[in-house]
């Protein structure tokens, strides 16, 4: 039997990120100051893919410059343009010539799954399955692709239907066999203008092919928007473990799960886990509470901070009153005003959001 491919989406614009991404691929905002990205290239790897084609849109060298050529995954990443996002059909139409006649796993680069892959694609690949979808319950089926499932089979697919079949949607990870390319063929732009990986995998439903359903086991996390990217943030601290690589002083406090990253400092501040502070940063005279990760050469002084995720060289001081549920950009800088009269002093990119 033919290795299973990887096929990894890392094209999209991250339209709802938006004012991080006017300036950066989406895939590569971190969680736990690791891209999103890399995440799910981990998963692919640990379901025993090596071949990995990556589809890549604007953003084609800052991703490329992330992951390389895939070693240090262990991985060999080849990269597909592709012309304009038109769809998930499209995207495996695009990189037909690399998957060729293999049977592959396709992965949106935005997603994270607690349990992985692995189940997924084992079942796929001792099952004879044409498809295989990873699906998991959601509270409001109507924003999504819905399935239909019965005896472990799926009988039906609706793309984010009106009045909902089920509440199992489907979570950005699919396997297929090369019967797949036959019925993209035959596909017709969606109301939406684009080419539905969901009405591809219905063609191979209606030709009485069998399409196998797998549940998420642990978590799935889609990192579209903010609120997203934070929560996923949260989820991924969950499972970290202490590591000092960094220095913290004697008159510094660390409580919980804390990493201190290799040249960070942390100087008369309490850390309060799960925390991530990555290298070079720099925390000062400040409390940091849960679920927060702090970038590379952040520096953070005489603030109050939980909750949130910073990122790269930003610099936040002397800020009055604790910061929370922040998504906080790179190179940013966010300073209290000490002296009288007080004043709000705001430069702000496009479609960036404050609360004061």
């Amino acid at each position: 039997m033919a290795k299973l491919k990887g096929l990894l989406l890392a094209g999209g614009t991250g339209s709802r990120l938006r004012p991080l991404t006017y300036t950066g691929a989406k895939q590569l905002i971190p969680v736990a100051n690791r891209p999103i990205l890399f995440y799910a290239v981990d998963a692919l790897v640990a379901a025993g893919v090596e071949e990995i084609g990556v589809i890549v849109g604007d953003t084609r060298r800052e991703v490329e410059a992330a992951l390389g050529d895939g070693s240090q995954f262990d991985a060999h990443l080849t990269y597909i343009p592709q012309s304009e996002p038109l769809g998930l059909a499209h995207a495996v139409k695009t990189a037909r010539s690399f998957l060729g006649t293999s049977p592959f796993l396709m992965f949106l680069g935005d997603n994270l799954l607690r349990g992985g892959l692995t189940r997924l694609a084992t079942r796929f690949m001792t099952g004879g399955f044409a498809a295989a979808i990873l699906l998991t319950e959601v509270k409001d089926p109507t924003q999504f692709g819905v399935a239909v499932v019965e005896d472990g089979r799926v009988v039906r697919l609706v793309e984010k239907p009106k009045d909902p079949p089920s509440n199992l949607a489907l979570v950005g990870a699919y396997c297929f066999g090369p019967t797949i390319h036959h019925a993209i063929d035959r596909l017709e732009p969606s109301w939406r203008g684009e080419y539905e990986i969901t009405d591809a995998i219905q063609t191979l439903i209606d030709q009485n092919l069998s399409v196998d359903a797998t549940l998420v086991e642990g978590w799935w996390k889609d990192t579209g928007r903010p609120e997203d990217v934070l929560e996923a943030n949260r989820l991924v601290l969950e499972d970290i473990e202490n590591q000092i690589d960094g220095t913290v002083d004697d008159e510094s406090h660390l409580e919980g799960r804390v990493i201190v990253g290799l040249g960070a400092q942390v100087i008369r501040s309490t850390i309060r886990g799960p925390v991530s502070i990555a290298a070079g940063a720099r925390i000062q005279d400040s409390y940091v509470g849960p679920y927060t990760s702090i970038g590379q050469g952040v520096l953070i002084s005489h603030t109050e901070i939980e909750n949130s995720v910073v990122l790269t060289d930003s610099k936040i001081s002397a800020v009055n009153g604790r910061i929370d549920q922040s998504l906080i950009g790179r190179g940013v800088t966010v300073s209290g005003v000490q002296t009288r009269p007080r004043a709000v002093h705001l430069i702000l990119g496009d479609q960036s959001r404050i609360d004061l």
